[in-house]
């Protein structure tokens, strides 16, 4: 079982060529599933069939782990099987047709849009840390960029004439957004300054040592400013959640959302309706003289 493991992760990395971050939790999932068949005497990955791979989905799920990193769990069982039928290793997928607990879905939170203004519209001091902390912003609001895809941001993937920047996301996919004017001049104060910084490669976003900034070093630049602009935490995917419930509630057009955010699947944005409908509530209460719920006034 091993050997079938570290060959398929050895795929992952080299041919698939999936972030490190996948990987390793594909690793970690999968590290689980083998240490309990060999608690239960499974010997080889052929030999785990639907009944006993259902059995262990309800044993973590009994020690606590959540429905969605039992999902997770499946995908990777799903990936390693195809890998091993194609092969020539195994002859079945015994997580074929089996699904995860459904556990509660949690809404994205969002800042509103005039929080989302008070963030951006605070003053920012003519310097390094600040006009780049600034872009950052700027642009995770404006282009609904995942922290991943803002990292991995290089030079040649904008342009600001044109008023476009062109990620990598999720699958290796790659797709053009647009960058807002408060973006585009956020970005024009910025990269002056970092040229003058002589970095190593072509990141758009780097460290005062010239280096890519990290994914943890943008969370924390990020927390800060909510922390110092909002009173409040803040991370990079509320940001993103910020600007897909702002379009949806101006454009009430999902499809260019689900573009715009690069989701393969609809479903995956849909989640946005319900953000969208939090708000229309919020104002129906607020403005119908006869909304208000019972307790409101207790």
């Amino acid at each position: 079982m091993n050997a079938d493991l570290d060959a398929y992760l050895s795929h992952l990395r080299s041919e698939r060529q999936v972030s490190a971050h996948t990987l390793d939790g594909y690793h970690r999932d999968l590290l689980k599933v083998r240490a309990l068949c060999e608690k239960y005497g499974i010997a080889d990955w052929n030999d785990l069939d639907v009944r006993s791979l259902r059995s262990f989905v309800a044993r973590l799920h009994q020690d606590g782990l959540s429905s969605r990193s039992l999902a997770r769990l499946l995908s990777a069982v799903r990936g390693l099987y195809q890998y091993l039928i194609r092969e020539g290793r195994c002859r079945h997928d015994p997580a074929n047709g089996l699904a995860a607990p459904k556990g509660a879905r949690r809404l994205p939170r969002a800042l509103d849009a005039d929080r989302a203004q008070q963030l951006l519209d605070g003053g920012v001091e003519d310097d390094f840390i600040a006009r780049r902390d600034q872009a950052m912003l700027e642009l995770f609001y404006s282009s609904g960029l995942r922290l991943s895809e803002l990292v991995g941001l290089d030079l040649d993937g904008l342009d600001l004439s044109a008023g476009l920047v062109r990620v990598r996301g999720k699958g290796n996919k790659t797709r053009e957004l647009p960058v807002g004017s408060k973006a585009r001049e956020a970005m024009e104060e910025w990269l002056p300054l970092r040229a003058a910084a002589n970095p190593g490669d072509r990141a758009v976003f780097i460290s005062r040592q010239g280096r890519r900034l990290t994914p943890r070093a943008v969370q924390l630049r990020v927390r800060e400013a909510g922390v110092r602009e909002l009173g409040q935490h803040l991370h990079p995917h509320m940001l993103r959640h910020s600007f897909a419930s702002h379009m949806l509630e101006s454009s009430q057009d999902l499809r260019a959302v689900q573009e715009l955010l690069g989701h393969a699947d609809i479903s995956t944005t849909q989640i946005y309706t319900h953000l969208d409908f939090q708000h229309l509530a919020s104002v129906y209460d607020q403005a119908h003289p006869r909304a208000k719920r019972r307790g409101a006034d207790e």
